[in-house]
């Protein structure tokens, strides 16, 4: 048996809590993977999971194993990338996630910028508004807008993002003046479905020092942001959106911002990456290098329209 894969396989099952769900993301028959956990477990000597019919859940026993085999997985790989020389240089595979359209706008510039600096570095680029494992996905880095949970990954600070409403001026030439963040009760609104969102909107009020949560009534619910400003555009609706996915259409005309005095917090931008002790010379350059230029989109974008 492959100690090692099992570790891998052992923390997959933990992570998506199902063995079923975990054979799927692995790519291995499902008897093969309870049949080779429940191997470890005899060679242990120890129960590592509990399961039952409805769910599985880890013994004590088990999350202490667990633990040790993230560390052991994370020194085999730094020891793999230093028998490469990938600590002496900037060399190899690069893997970073970012949300669509920002990657798009701010990521992939950048990212195209660094390959001709650094040609001996390949990237792979990964858009999504699903917040990728790092760890399941086998991911290098990534670009995360929003609070992070709390986790044992590294995170570095690159800004903050402004949330904004927005709507049509044919919307709000039909529909009157939008005074208060509660006006939007009976209003159509677009709603927007996706990792990064919650079904309410947040404002901030700032004679009271609040911060309320507005239920709104989503007249359109999409699942990512250029859809639901394009409606907006075209009159179905109000949309809140983060500052970088309106800025276009604010510029052109096509949206205008209301609300400003109640505009929520901003919301954080990081780079995130595993923890490990030696960080490979392929992603130390591209953290020195990605994060001045991101600092600086994001502060230009905070003081545009």
């Amino acid at each position: 048996m492959d100690r090692l894969q099992v570790m891998f396989m052992l923390i997959k099952v933990a992570e998506v809590g199902s063995f079923s769900a975990a054979s799927k993301i692995l790519n291995v028959p499902l008897p093969t993977l309870s049949r080779k956990i429940s191997e470890l477990e005899n060679q242990l000597g120890v129960r590592l999971l509990h399961r039952t019919t409805r769910k599985l859940s880890l013994t004590y026993s088990g999350y202490d194993y667990i633990e040790a085999c993230k560390r052991i997985l994370i020194q085999v790989e730094e020891a793999e990338s230093k028998a490469k020389g990938e600590y002496l240089e900037p060399r190899g595979d690069l893997v970073i996630t970012a949300p669509v359209m920002f990657g798009r706008l701010y990521v992939l510039p950048t990212i195209i910028e660094f390959l001709s600096l650094y040609p001996n570095i390949n990237v792979q680029l990964l858009l999504s508004d699903k917040n990728i494992n790092l760890f399941e996905d086998d991911v290098d880095m990534a670009i995360r807008i929003g609070k992070l949970p709390d986790s044992t990954m590294i995170a570095t600070q690159v800004g903050s993002m402004r949330i904004v409403t927005c709507a049509s001026q044919q919307f709000l030439s039909s529909h009157g003046k939008i005074e208060s963040p509660y006006d939007l009760t009976q209003l159509s609104c677009i709603s927007l479905d996706t990792a990064m969102t919650t079904p309410y909107w947040s404002y901030h009020f700032p004679d009271s020092g609040l911060t309320a949560h507005i239920d709104i009534l989503p007249r359109l619910t999409v699942n990512d942001s250029d859809s639901a400003v394009k409606a907006a555009i075209k009159g179905v609706g109000i949309t809140q959106q983060l500052h970088y996915q309106v800025k276009d259409a604010i510029d052109k005309g096509d949206l205008q911002i209301i609300l400003n005095e109640f505009e929520p917090n901003k919301i954080p931008v990081h780079l995130l990456h595993k923890t490990r002790k030696y960080l490979p010379q392929k992603m130390r350059v591209f953290l020195e290098f990605v994060s001045p230029k991101l600092k600086n989109s994001i502060s230009a974008l905070s003081i545009a329209t």
